[in-house]
Parts: C-alpha cells; sequence; structure tokens
C-alpha cells in the first residue's frame, strides 16, 4: 500500500511509520544529500564555500536560523528552499487545525478525536510544500497574529464559557506546527512581540489570554535580518537572540560570473524577447560591474546595499529598450548596445539610497555616473591601460584615433539607427577599426561592434575624449573642439 493510500490510525500503524521532528527530518534528508553529493539549496550561487556550509551545519546541529544580511542577497530564498530537505509526505489527524501527528497528539480536538473514533481515526497527508509559513514583521503585527487570541464567535457559537480552553483562535505559529516558520525583517517585530517568542523558542508552551496551554510544537524557525534595522528601525532583543541557535551572515556575489549566473536565472524573460535581441557578453559584465560600482560609489548608502535585484531589473530593461527599438525600426532582430544603457537607469535609480552628496547629484545623475565608472573599471581588461600621469609628447596606441576626432567634426550614433546603419557608423573610423584589430583579433565577429562603443565610452571615461547626450543619441567630439570653435 502507498504511504498516502492510509487513511486512517489503525492502517498507519500496521504501516511501521515513525513519528520524527522537523528538525531530525531536515537532518536526515540533509545527510543524505551530503552522503551522495547532491546540491543542497540548488539556484543560489556564490555561497558554495561560505552561507551553504554554515547554513548545512545549522540544520545538522537542528538549530533555529537567523540570516543576516543586507537585501537582496537571497535570505529568503534559503528559508523557502529548506522545503526541499523535508519528507515528501507527513500524516496529520484529518480537521486538526495545527496539523497534528496521528502518533502524537497534542491539541484537545485530535486527543479527545482519537479517544473517540481510535485506530478509526482519519487521517489526511500533508505535502512538504505546504509546510512552509512566511509573514513579514510590520510593526502592525500582534501577538494575537502570531500566537493567538480568545475568539468570542466561537465561544457564542458553540455556547462555551471563556474557561474553556476551545474557546481559543490559534495564530500562524500553532497552525505552522510541523512545518517551517519564517519571520521576515526581524527587527522589525516590536520588542514585546518578541518577548512572546520565547517560550515558543525554548519551552514550547504558548499562553493566550490567561489559558497556559503546554503544546511542545515542532517548528523549525528561520528568521532573516537587515544589519541596517538594528540601528535605522529596531532590534533584535537579546534574549531572543540567545535563543536562536545560529547566526549566519550573507553577502553579494564576489565576482561578475557569479553575479551573471544570478541575474540570468532571475530575468525571467519572454522567449520572443530572448530570441529576438542579442545580448554580447561584454554587455552582460558591464551591467555587473554597475552594481559592484555602486556597492563602492561614494555616492551611494553602504549600509543600505545594493539588492541582486538591482542588475536583474537592468537586464530586463535592457532587453526592452533594444526590443522597442527593433519595434521601431520594424527589424526582426537586433542587439544589444552600449547607449541602450541608458534605458538601466530607471531600474537603477528606485534601488539605491543616496548619501548627502549623491542627493546633491539626482538619482539620474548617479545612476549616469555608475555607468561611466563600470565602463571605466572594463576599459583595461580589453585595451592599453591610459595613466592618469603620463608625458605630453608620449606616444600611445590611441593617437590615430583622437587624431581622427581632432580633424574631423566627429560623429553620431542615433537611438533609431538600424543595425546595419549603427555597424556603418562604426565601421566609418578607420582608426577605431584598427585599434579594435591591433588589441582584440580574436574577439567574438558579432560583439565586435559593443567592443567599439566600449573603446569611445572608455575614452570619455578617461577624459580624451567628448561625449555629449542630445534629444536623439549620443555625439562624440574631440575634447577640445568646442574649446577652439569658440575661439
Amino acid at each position: 500500500m502507498k504511504q498516502t493510500e492510509i487513511k486512517n490510525l489503525g492502517e498507519l500503524k500496521a504501516s511501521g511509520y515513525a513519528s520524527k521532528s522537523i528538525k531530525d527530518e531536515l537532518r536526515d534528508n540533509l545527510r543524505e544529500r551530503l552522503r551522495t553529493g547532491k546540491d543542497s539549496f540548488e539556484g543560489v550561487w556564490g555561497y558554495e564555500n561560505s552561507v551553504i556550509p554554515e547554513l548545512e551545519r545549522a540544520i545538522l546541529s537542528r538549530h533555529n536560523i537567523n540570516l543576516l544580511g543586507l537585501r537582496g542577497q537571497a535570505k529568503t530564498r534559503l528559508a523557502r528552499l529548506m522545503v526541499e530537505l523535508l519528507d515528501e509526505w507527513i500524516p496529520v489527524v484529518e480537521g486538526s487545525e495545527i496539523n497534528d501527528d496521528p502518533l502524537q497528539p497534542m491539541s484537545r480536538f485530535a486527543m479527545e478525536l482519537i479517544k473517540e473514533k481510535g485506530d478509526g481515526t482519519p487521517i489526511t497527508w500533508m505535502h512538504k510544500s505546504d509546510r512552509f509559513y512566511e509573514k513579514l514583521a510590520t510593526p502592525d503585527v500582534t501577538v494575537a497574529d502570531l500566537i493567538g487570541d480568545v475568539d468570542p464567535i466561537k465561544a457564542a457559537n458553540l455556547r462555551l464559557s471563556y474557561a474553556d480552553d476551545r474557546v481559543i483562535h490559534f495564530g500562524m505559529i500553532p497552525r505552522a506546527n510541523r512545518c517551517i516558520f519564517v519571520i521576515n525583517e526581524l527587527p522589525d517585530l516590536q520588542a514585546r512581540i518578541q518577548v512572546a517568542l520565547f517560550n515558543i523558542l525554548e519551552e514550547g508552551d504558548i499562553q493566550i489570554r490567561g489559558f497556559k496551554l503546554r503544546l511542545p510544537l515542532d517548528i523549525q524557525f528561520v528568521f532573516t535580518a537587515n544589519p541596517e534595522d538594528y540601528t535605522n528601525r529596531g532590534s533584535i532583543v537579546t534574549p531572543l537572540k540567545d535563543r536562536i541557535g545560529s547566526q549566519i551572515l550573507t553577502h553579494y556575489p564576489e565576482d561578475i560570473e557569479t553575479a551573471r549566473k544570478i541575474t540570468e536565472q532571475e530575468a525571467n524573460l519572454e522567449l520572443r524577447q530572448t530570441e529576438s535581441v542579442y545580448v554580447p557578453d561584454l554587455a552582460k559584465d558591464l551591467l555587473e560591474q554597475i552594481s559592484f560600482e555602486a556597492r563602492d560609489s561614494e555616492y551611494i548608502d553602504a549600509k543600505s546595499g545594493v539588492s541582486a535585484r538591482t542588475s536583474i531589473t537592468a537586464f530586463q530593461n535592457l532587453l526592452s529598450t533594444a526590443e522597442r527599438r527593433s519595434l521601431l525600426t520594424g527589424a526582426d532582430k537586433t542587439m544589444v548596445r552600449l547607449s541602450d544603457f541608458l534605458g538601466v537607469i530607471p531600474a537603477i535609480t528606485g534601488k539605491i539610497e543616496l548619501v548627502y552628496e549623491g542627493e546633491q547629484e539626482g538619482a539620474d545623475g548617479v545612476a549616469g555616473i555608475l555607468i561611466d565608472d563600470a565602463v571605466k573599471s572594463l576599459f583595461p581588461e580589453y585595451f592599453p591601460e591610459i595613466n592618469k600621469l603620463e608625458r605630453k609628447d608620449a606616444e600611445t596606441p590611441y593617437d590615430e584615433l583622437l587624431h581622427w576626432f581632432f580633424q574631423g567634426e566627429g560623429f553620431e550614433l542615433l537611438d533609431d539607427f538600424t543595425d546595419e546603419e549603427y555597424k556603418r557608423t562604426l565601421d566609418s573610423i578607420p582608426a577605431l577599426n584598427e585599434l579594435v584589430k591591433a588589441h582584440q583579433p580574436d574577439f567574438p565577429k558579432e560583439d565586435v561592434y559593443f567592443l567599439k562603443e566600449l573603446a569611445l565610452w572608455g575614452l570619455v571615461s578617461y577624459k580624451k575624449l567628448n561625449k555629449q547626450r542630445f534629444e536623439d543619441g549620443f555625439q562624440f567630439k574631440d575634447l577640445y573642439s568646442g574649446f577652439i570653435n569658440d575661439l
């Protein structure tokens, strides 16, 4: 007989089923994964040698866990993935509000039902996907929400005295018995509400309006918190921290390759968009570099962090910018250009917290600076480095290209250029073609135009050329041409 075909307590006993606490379930299933070499937390990148080993140790120790880190560091995702370490199905007394184990009932309802029906007590099976409860800690959360309260309507309908414990309406935590319960942004929970969690975490009993119920709740608690919250909005009270077994620090991706994996996995792009828009690898690297620049920027509050969602939404905007152009020009396919990065600015501005200096620049201005800084950081990986201090008469690999701009009127890259016009315009600069051929001869052919644009933007960021934005596109000129024309 299949496990889920068992319908009553007698059949469950005959099957040899043994009760197991949720922490033991997690521990046993994790042990099996570690023994067989299977990933414990699939789809989480960059934590393989830091966060995940610590999380595995906490689970093996049967600890309640606090994930401490800045926003956008996959704290909630890690908690949700713990569901995969649970048993596929568990038996529950049918009709129980708190998921009573048929072999170890704890609620008055379940105990009376088993006393009345014995081995004929009906049971249902609960899938692991239903064993995840999540609550965002907000200032309006009450003890009644989390733990429970007396329900006067229930008392009236059942004609019960308020001295009868059947008038209790259980809150979220008792209803999450035998489940994973996550409280996000724990410091935002008022201190008096945090105090109400003490006994649940340690002794397993709850108190509701004078009722003291001995309910040895079987719950795996996972808390998440942002270090900024400790000073700006609230704090975790010390006795509660003392009752949380393991505190694990999360972090942002440490390299562009990992950041790209996260962005591509989470971007959730439509198939038509990915088929119609080609994104050079260099464009993906540049996009991630923007977030790296933001985390080190003097204009952005480092304590607030720069979420991984910044890169994800920026990537979506980048493709949409190119897709919109292709629809306007009637093209079936197009490629991402560096000038398309102006389209990611709205995805950046809403996700960064500016310090005073940043407020002076304005959010759009800071986003533009981050893009320029990202270009400047990647430029030396593809072209010879430009030193801040160099002799005026020293020859550089960029002399011919700068001379071309000095002699001419510069050139324009319009936003609505078709791909053919875009390529033709960049190909019209012989010195730029020679520069790319000399220093990146094996660069992928389909990506070379983005590299050419990077060269021009890089020379602007190193103050060798001048770039101006006008209504329909960008104009690149010699650095001093405007000054000489005025003379």
